[in-house]
């Protein structure tokens, strides 16, 4: 078995190592990640420069780009042979509901879903790396069961909870939730004196109801949720082509 590693949060990140090394052992693996920390780059390709490509001493690959560039360069330059898989982190905080959108790690696997290839983006519910190796074990099991009763390519979501391996109570499929708007952006002055901006926080969970990947993982349970790119509002279609007749 062929599998591509990627992240958002860059090659020296504690889960991508976690990650590669749990996975090590089944499979031939290649892995190919942001130069620095990309998180909230979405789907973004790099199309207004050049790209480059470095090794490092433990043989990952680094690129200053997107998650997305990453995968895209390894698909299409970097390997001899199609991987059989593509995952994706383990992103440091999660990726459930409207984070979906943003995120870079389900956007590396997006882009393997995109050339055809099955994919799976993995994430710790809190940030801070707490309990990564019982993460790491269950990204490698979830990986190990192949998911044969799903049409290829598949992409699935998956969010684990900071908790010590015997303390996951098991693994649910959920649908996204939802989130309230996120937080305004917070203005400040940079040294000069001048008007500058972050980005506020994401904004409150909002529904958290049962089957929802906010409720599965508060519950002490693995969320994984199958994805799909096609956002055609097929309700809207049919009022659109009643308006347009």
């Amino acid at each position: 078995m062929k599998i591509l590693i990627s992240n958002d949060d860059g090659y020296l990140a504690p889960g991508i190592i976690a990650l590669a090394g749990a996975l090590a052992d089944i499979a031939e693996i290649t892995v190919v990640a942001p130069d620095s920390n990309r998180s909230g780059a979405s789907n973004a390709l790099t199309l207004d420069r050049p790209l480059s490509v470095q090794r490092a001493d433990n043989g990952f690959y680094f690129v200053n780009g997107t998650p997305s560039d990453c995968v895209h360069i390894a698909l299409t330059a970097l390997m001899s042979e199609k991987p059989d898989l593509v995952v994706s982190g383990i992103n440091n905080g999660q990726n459930m509901g409207d984070d979906t959108l943003y995120s870079g790690t389900v956007a590396a696997a997006t882009e393997a879903y995109l050339f055809g290839i099955p994919a799976i983006a993995f994430s710790q519910v809190e940030k801070g790396w707490h309990q990564l190796d019982s993460a790491a074990r269950v990204a490698r099991e979830l990986v190990q069961r192949q998911f044969s009763s799903l049409t290829r390519p598949f992409l699935l979501n998956v969010n684990i909870p900071n908790l010590a391996y015997a303390d996951i109570g098991g693994v649910r499929s959920a649908r996204l939730g939802k989130r309230h708007m996120s937080e305004p952006v917070i203005q400040t002055q940079d040294p000069s004196g001048r008007t500058i901006y972050w980005i506020g926080p994401v904004g409150a969970v909002k529904d958290a109801s049962e089957g929802t990947d906010f409720a599965v993982t508060s519950q002490g349970l693995v969320s994984v949720t199958p994805l799909q790119i096609d956002i055609t509002d097929i309700q809207q279609m049919h009022s659109l082509a009643a308006d347009l007749a």
